[in-house]
């Protein structure tokens, strides 16, 4: 015969194990909404009208003031940048980063960036370093006249390292149908203009940080190319956001042909991509001025101009092609919206080594020494 055991022989119940012991806190995030609300709502623009925390981001194209938009969409993130940010705790402005990328893409194809939503990833939400981050994308999306309608942050205990976070950014832009760039006119005479980058933009990261450690540099030391700054600070500069006088310039002239965002592959992979294949160019390496930062990178790599444009933007962030007969006028447009631009090469017809079926890197020509100065 069995007996019952008494309540004393009972095990006592397992204390409960919840979400946040798991490590996911549900009440910092709904604290990280309170707290980027107002920077949200900074972001208004025509057509953006619902709040954040929805399940989605509503748009109106109409009242935006498009007839017969063509949608563009762009998503992007910041790369091993981010780990200088981290490492130095300097996260504002890493946001803007993340729209640039996003937006510059847009932008080239002759449309104007609506809004953008953002992905933040992390171990465990830090809400001051998370409202740091958001207040830089807020940042970016005023400057690109863009509206943050929406996001999404994650705690993946586990995934990431404490501390360490990963971002993305997806944007999207419209064009009225008949304008999208580029145009199918591009011919070999057509004029490449370059406006100038603020530093290495978001590209070549991996590089940059391999040279400093080779150098001995902490993040706290004065940058060799700019002494009157740190390091992080100097390398943590944000890419910049070229829509507006881009779209200014287009509107006002009606005479760009192309443009191209200078990223991940340089001058030679990006140039190529918005070029028939029976085209190449020829960029004359000596007709602009980089900043001190690419000389610095140069000699510490022992970087020939062929590997410098296949990896950086060399102090071009954006190539902008006109017609011969009307590159002055684009020239003058962008001036008035504040840029420099150089006329930094020229269309061609490509030779029978440069063109379709050819590494596209093959189809840009640099003449003279591409070669920086380091202070």
């Amino acid at each position: 015969m069995s007996s019952t055991p008494s309540d004393d022989d009972r095990p006592a119940p397992a204390a409960p194990v919840t979400y946040r012991d798991a490590g996911v806190d549900i009440e910092a995030g709904n604290a990280l909404v309170r707290a980027i609300a107002p920077l949200v709502k900074a972001t208004r623009r025509a057509g953006a009208g619902s709040d954040i925390g929805g399940f989605g981001g509503l748009f109106d194209l109409k009242a935006a003031g498009f007839d017969d938009p063509i949608l563009v969409a762009a998503n992007d993130g910041v790369g091993t940048k981010l780990k200088i940010a981290i490492e130095t705790g300097r996260h504002r402005t890493i946001g803007i980063d993340l729209v640039a990328m996003c937006v510059n893409d847009i932008v080239v194809q002759g449309a104007e960036p609506l809004f953008f939503l953002d992905y933040f990833a992390c171990s465990a939400l830090d809400i001051a370093v998370a409202t740091d981050v958001i207040a830089g994308i807020a940042d970016g999306c005023r400057e690109a006249g863009c509206a943050l309608i929406g996001g999404e942050t994650a705690e993946m205990p586990g995934m990431y390292a404490a501390g360490d976070y990963d971002l993305a950014g997806f944007s999207v832009g419209a064009a009225e149908r008949g304008r999208l760039l580029p145009l199918s006119n591009l011919e070999a005479g057509d004029v490449v203009i370059g406006l100038a980058s603020s530093g290495v933009h978001s590209n070549g990261y991996s590089l940059v940080r391999r040279l400093v450690a080779d150098a001995g540099l902490g993040w706290a030391d004065a940058a060799p190319f700019a002494p009157d700054r740190t390091l992080a600070a100097a390398l943590l500069e944000p890419t910049r956001i070229y829509v507006r006088p881009l779209l200014a310039a287009a509107r006002a002239t009606g005479a760009i042909k192309a443009l191209a965002h200078i990223t991940g592959g340089g001058l030679l992979e990006n140039i190529p991509r918005v070029i028939p294949d029976h085209l190449s160019v020829t960029l004359e390496a000596e007709s602009w001025q980089a900043a001190p930062v690419f000389g610095w990178l140069q000699n510490a790599g022992a970087l020939d101009g062929a590997e410098m444009a296949r990896t950086f933007n060399c102090g071009i962030g954006m190539v902008v092609i006109a017609s011969k007969a009307e590159a002055q006028a684009v020239c003058e447009a962008l001036e008035r919206e504040g840029e420099k631009p150089s006329v930094i090469g020229r269309i061609e017809v490509a030779g029978p080594d440069e063109g379709s079926g050819q590494p596209v890197s093959q189809r840009v020509k640099l003449t003279g020494e591409l070669r920086f100065e380091a202070s």
